[in-house]
């Protein structure tokens, strides 16, 4: 789709909607009810994404082979169970842009933050900070300051946090990069989201990976707002590791298995410590059930246990959506919904709302956060009471995510109009 000269009015949505290629994937995704029984408008992509209609099939698949075989479904289901990941391996790959064996699904987010860190944040007395971005998600800052201090060191020393400007939403590239730059002799790991889950601003990761090796830093990256949503190239862009969710753009229900990114030069560095488990033995001998631990090569060899079949099945019902959408179509149809959303928004400048997440299209992603510090909370009740359904951050932030694979351009011309109604 060529770049849209935007207009007002619903006729213009219904029109670029009759134009969408990506439209017909709309029908494929079970949409929660509005109070009158229709559809609701679906804008929370970004906390967990719709039910693709094929996941009971792909989940009865592997009920029935349970109930069929028993334990022997791990070798003699449709799809035996023992491999039953890389059945994702090449679909994540395309999603993320790594190299299959730099990928793999396993554990949840959190999880794999703390394996990936077991591995690539060796701190010692002159190299022990850890750099991330102000107002990081509560759980990566949970993990990196219990490292922090797992360690012996103190995050009120160790623990570097990159802030907006004063009066500013949005941190400034340059300063990430100055920063690094002036600490970056005492710097064990640059960690930051692809996305920020609050402002929606999305990072540069190729510039933030360049300036932490420069300074001989590892780097890794928190991906849980930007996997299934931005144009990844985590090979290109030489992230050390990365660590994703599968429940909100990649719409593998909750509590769905992550995902996690080890770049090929660290795939076969053995001897970096890890923790291991048996799903990370290599596969030809882990049922000899042997004393010592042989760990398999790439990102797979990070692995604990045994992974969700069900967990699984329910993501490949998603990945299959994306393999026939293609990443560069989700991309391009997402950057028009926000830019859509943006243009309405703008013909209704008020000062009860003002949009923080950058308006430069390659620095943001589905998301957008709108600052209500007039309305605050309520606003998404009103909404939701007429089956528009977004979210709120305290204390003062508003965010929708028109997600490209099943949210239309007509969702996004009604979501405007009813929040600037019940904005007064």
């Amino acid at each position: 789709m060529a770049s849209i000269a935007f207009e007002t009015g619903r006729e213009f949505a219904a029109e670029i909607n009759a134009r969408d290629p990506l439209a017909k994937y709309r029908e494929e995704f079970l949409f929660p009810k509005a109070p009158d029984g229709s559809d609701c408008i679906y804008f929370c992509g970004h906390s967990l994404g719709l039910q693709p209609r094929e996941v009971r099939e792909f989940l009865d698949q592997e009920l029935e082979d349970w109930g069929r075989l028993g334990v022997e479904a791990h070798f003699r289901a449709r799809n035996p169970w023992l491999g039953y990941h890389r059945l994702l391996t090449n679909q994540l790959a395309r999603v993320v842009g790594a190299n299959p064996e730099e990928v793999v699904v396993m554990n949840s987010l959190t999880v794999n933050l703390h394996l990936m860190m077991v591995s690539f944040y060796r701190p010692t007395r002159k190299r022990h900070k850890i750099v991330i971005e102000a107002s990081a998600f509560p759980s990566d800052q949970y993990a990196v300051k219990s490292q922090i201090r797992f360690h012996g060191f103190d995050p009120a020393t160790s623990l570097i946090e990159v802030k907006p400007r004063v009066n500013e939403s949005i941190i400034r590239e340059d300063d990430i990069r100055a920063l690094i730059e002036q600490e970056g002799a005492s710097i064990a790991l640059v960690l930051f989201g692809g996305i920020n889950y609050s402002s929606g601003q999305a990072f540069d990761m190729a510039s933030v990976a360049e300036a932490a090796h420069a300074q001989g830093c590892l780097v890794g990256f928190d991906l849980a707002h930007a996997a299934g949503n931005l144009r990844l190239k985590l090979h290109n862009d030489g992230a050390d590791f990365a660590v994703w969710c599968s429940y909100k753009y990649l719409n593998g229900g909750p509590g769905c298995v992550g995902g996690c990114f080890v770049h090929e030069r660290h795939v076969r560095a053995f001897e970096l410590p890890r923790f291991a488990g048996w799903w990370g033995n290599e596969e030809k001998t882990r049922f000899r059930m042997g004393p010592d631990f042989e760990p398999t090569p790439g990102a797979e060899g990070w692995q604990l246990s045994n992974p969700s079949i069900f967990s699984m099945a329910a993501l490949r019902a998603s990945m299959d959506i994306f393999d026939r959408a293609g990443m560069d179509a989700v991309r391009e149809k997402s950057v028009q919904l926000t830019g859509y959303a943006e243009y309405l928004l703008d013909r209704h400048a008020s000062e009860k709302f003002s949009i923080i997440t950058p308006r430069d299209p390659e620095r943001r992603g589905a998301q957008l956060s709108l600052r209500v510090p007039q309305v605050g909370r309520a606003v998404c009740d009103r909404l939701a009471a007429q089956g528009v359904l977004c979210d709120f951050r305290e204390p003062d932030i508003l965010r929708f995510a028109p997600a490209p694979l099943y949210c239309s351009y007509t969702d996004v011309y009604r979501f405007v109009e009813s929040f600037i109604s019940e904005i007064g």
